[in-house]
């Protein structure tokens, strides 16, 4: 049977890409956004911020799978708006209309200030370490998403996205990527494994030089087939190898942990 969808964050980076890649699955998508989605003239278009418009964006999906809000660092005032108080909307949503899974775009930056230090792979299991307001808000998200699987009952994946792209732009990125076709694995995966309760798992593709662990992603069914290395070569000709004393180096959060938020 075909499930119905709902992808907020249709016009953005991720979004785009999941846009072509989630039906082949068999799944269809009702596309949301902040903004008009090119080549959707159905797409909805509505703030997160307003709580009757999700809502009314929720009634009749099976699932969501929440990509919407900022996506970078910005003041506190306007994450609060998007990532904290959209959220709650969605969630409210979510549970008066009795949709049972949701896959939460978390991110590598709610634990980002968690040093490298080449001594295992990072899992799930760490503790907050937020490097931005951004950041920040992914941690409330987990939070929120545990409260609501713990209390009413809405399953969730949490998926802490390294950097999704259709290929590396940096050599971070060599660990950190997530191609958009193992994307679309991970997120098939979160939709469909049975019991999750709110699961965390890290987003990222099988990459030779990955420093996070994938075992509870795997766990789900998750099974990537790209790896970064194969645009090693390019990457570093390009840009030239991390250096150590950067943050990029020696921190899971990389130059977002230098980032200062808009005055």
């Amino acid at each position: 049977m075909t499930r119905t969808i709902l992808l907020t964050g249709a016009a953005g980076g991720v979004g785009t890409l999941l846009r072509e890649l989630l039906p082949p699955y068999g799944y269809r998508l009702r596309l949301a956004d902040r903004l008009p989605v090119d080549g959707a003239e159905d797409a909805l278009v509505f703030d997160l911020r307003d709580a009757a418009a999700v809502r009314e964006a929720v009634r009749g999906v099976d699932a969501v799978v929440h990509l919407g809000g900022i996506s970078l660092e910005d003041s506190f005032a306007a994450v609060l708006g998007s990532n904290i108080e959209g959220l709650h909307h969605l969630y409210e949503a979510v549970r008066l209309e009795g949709v049972k899974r949701v896959v939460l775009a978390s991110s590598n930056h709610a634990v980002g200030f968690t040093p490298l230090t080449g001594e295992g792979l990072i899992g799930t299991d760490i503790p907050p370490r937020p490097d931005t307001f951004y950041g920040l808000s992914k941690v409330f998200g987990e939070g929120l998403a545990s409260l609501y699987a713990d209390k009413y009952g809405v399953e969730t994946v949490s998926i802490r996205i390294g950097s999704c792209f259709p290929r590396p732009r940096s050599p971070r990125m060599l660990s950190t990527w997530l191609s958009p076709a193992d994307c679309a694995r991970l997120v098939h995966a979160a939709l469909t494994a049975p019991g999750v309760g709110h699961t965390v798992v890290n987003g990222i593709s099988a990459n030779t030089r990955a420093w996070w662990s994938l075992s509870s992603a795997r766990a789900l069914g998750y099974e990537p087939q790209d790896d970064a290395e194969v645009y090693a070569a390019e990457v570093i000709a390009e840009h030239g190898e991390l250096d150590p004393e950067s943050a990029d180096a020696r921190l899971l959060g990389g130059f977002f942990t230098t980032v200062e938020p808009p005055a």
